[in-house]
């Protein structure tokens, strides 16, 4: 299928590896421009030059923090024209409730959602003028199912949802789409590490342990494994292309059925 992305610029967030990193890959793959970001030169570079090679696509990078304004400023006035947002840029970790300091707060809200909301606000002028545009929530499942051990990031997976349907109503009528997305447990970076590091302290190998997380930690999951960055990124790219023009304000799930509604 010809998702229709050639002459599209598009920015994602936090996308030198995982499921930003698959999204940029995908949207290069079909045919748009894409700008990669991380924090760091080399693992921008790398990113780049990885994409560049597989897809000999267009693919710039910028490396910067855009959870702080000046960078995101930056980063617009560089590559004006900006057709797709996909905000991706998000952090996590798991800490007790009465472990949370203010500070965790406000940090969370700060790079998962503060980053893309002052993004799209940064686009959208752009996006009216040619009346056309994609922007898209990387939000996750724990948006509708809070996790007890980190209610912090369910917080701010919550509020991404507000802010894309928000968004979506004040541009009703427009070519303008906003849609968020939302991952089940899917196999990042982040999360590898993570149960490589449990199956080696206990003696297992990443597949007991999956086994286990998905037993007793997320037993509504349907598909009953981790999902993979390329599983999100294929939904995110068919979302950002202009066949996606009747998808709009909606909150799509690529969550292995762990969310357990028809809806």
């Amino acid at each position: 299928m010809d998702l229709q992305l050639n002459g599209k610029l598009a920015l994602v967030s936090g996308s030198t590896a995982g499921i930003g990193y698959a999204i940029a890959h995908t949207l290069a793959q079909e045919g748009a421009s894409v700008i990669v970001n991380g924090r760091t030169q080399a693992a921008v570079d790398e990113a780049v030059d990885r994409i560049r090679a597989e897809t000999q696509g267009t693919v710039h990078g910028y490396a910067a923090d855009l959870s702080h304004a000046e960078a995101a400023e930056q980063a617009v006035r560089r590559h004006p024209g900006i057709n797709i947002l996909v905000n991706n840029l998000g952090i996590f970790e798991a800490k007790a409730f009465e472990d949370i300091p203010d500070a965790d707060w406000q940090r969370f809200f700060d790079v998962n959602v503060l980053s893309g909301v002052r993004l799209a606000r940064l686009v959208l002028p752009e996006m009216k003028k040619a009346n056309w545009g994609r922007i898209i929530f990387i939000s996750s499942e724990s948006a509708v199912q809070i996790p007890a051990e980190m209610i912090h990031y369910g917080m701010t997976k919550t509020a991404q949802l507000a802010v894309s349907r928000g968004l979506a109503e004040s541009v009703a009528g427009t070519g303008i789409t906003v849609n968020s997305v939302l991952p089940g447990p899917t196999k990042s970076r982040g999360v590898g590490d993570f149960v490589e590091d449990i199956a080696r302290s206990s003696n297992k190998t990443f597949q007991q342990v999956e086994a286990e997380f998905f037993d007793h930690v997320r037993p509504t999951s349907l598909i009953k494994r981790f999902g993979t960055p390329q599983e999100v990124a294929s939904l995110v790219a068919y979302v950002a292309s202009p066949l996606a023009s009747a998808t709009t304000g909606a909150a799509l799930r690529v969550d292995g059925g762990v969310v357990k509604s028809a809806f």
